[in-house]
């Protein structure tokens, strides 16, 4: 049985995921925006999940949350699902947030990041973007192909941890819509295994995955210079620095 955190469990990915998990007997700890959020999520709460609360889009609410799951205990792995598709906080919850955890929390043996086929549209720029959220500075796909740089840069600085990226497909959630043509069960079912299962291939670091099999991501993603890049501009923005060898 593992522990896993997932970031953006009320609804969509995040709530499937944490439903099979506890269902298979693993313990889950749930995240919501807010308070108000807490009712969304009162059917993994009665199957034993565990809670933290913070708005990601916030750096003292993102603190806070890593703080609320370092107060439960060590977690075997983290799902960093949350994410939004437009406005100014794209950036802060969908990299941001992901970089402060993953640098706050204990480590985990496997972290999981919620990526997407539309990164292969992003801008290998880091100029002009605006990681507070102040204003609207990068599009989705440029957020996704930071957030799978830094798994990337994860994987080589971290040998002794699984870290792995996930597209999971247009599917039919609040983000992807009633019309998304994608299977909603595949995609959760690949951050699942990458979680918690023996597989030899989910004991692998360093992948880009769509419905556990790897794919080629954007080669700047592997491009240790923009790596470093990435990782210097996101520990001068929030002065947390991640802990690398």
């Amino acid at each position: 049985m593992s522990r896993i955190f997932i970031t953006g469990s009320a609804d969509g990915l995040g709530y499937a995921a944490a439903e099979n998990l506890l269902a298979d007997g693993h313990e889950v700890v749930a995240h919501v925006r807010s308070p108000q959020r807490l009712e969304a999520v009162k059917p993994l709460i009665d199957q034993g999940a565990q809670v933290v609360v913070g708005d990601l889009a916030h750096l003292n609410a993102t603190q806070d949350v890593a703080a609320q799951v370092n107060k439960l205990g060590q977690m075997d792995a983290v799902i960093h699902n949350a994410g939004v598709y437009s406005g100014p906080s794209v950036v802060p919850v969908n990299v941001v947030a992901p970089y402060v955890l993953t640098s706050l929390i204990a480590k985990p043996a496997r972290l999981i990041y919620l990526s997407s086929g539309m990164h292969l549209n992003g801008q290998p720029r880091l100029e002009g973007v605006d990681w507070s959220g102040a204003r609207e500075s990068a599009t989705y796909s440029d957020s996704k192909l930071f957030i799978t740089t830094l798994t990337m840069a994860l994987a080589r600085y971290w040998p002794d941890i699984l870290c792995n990226a996930v597209d999971p497909g247009w599917v039919p959630t609040k983000m992807g819509g009633a019309n998304a043509p994608g299977d909603l069960r595949l995609g959760h079912l690949t951050q699942e295994w990458l979680a918690v299962s023996d597989d030899s291939e989910a004991r692998t670091s360093g992948g880009y995955w769509h419905h556990q099999k790897r794919r080629t991501p954007h080669a700047a993603a592997r491009d240790e210079a923009f790596q470093n890049a990435l990782l210097e501009s996101l520990a001068r923005t929030t002065g947390i620095t991640l802990p690398l060898p």
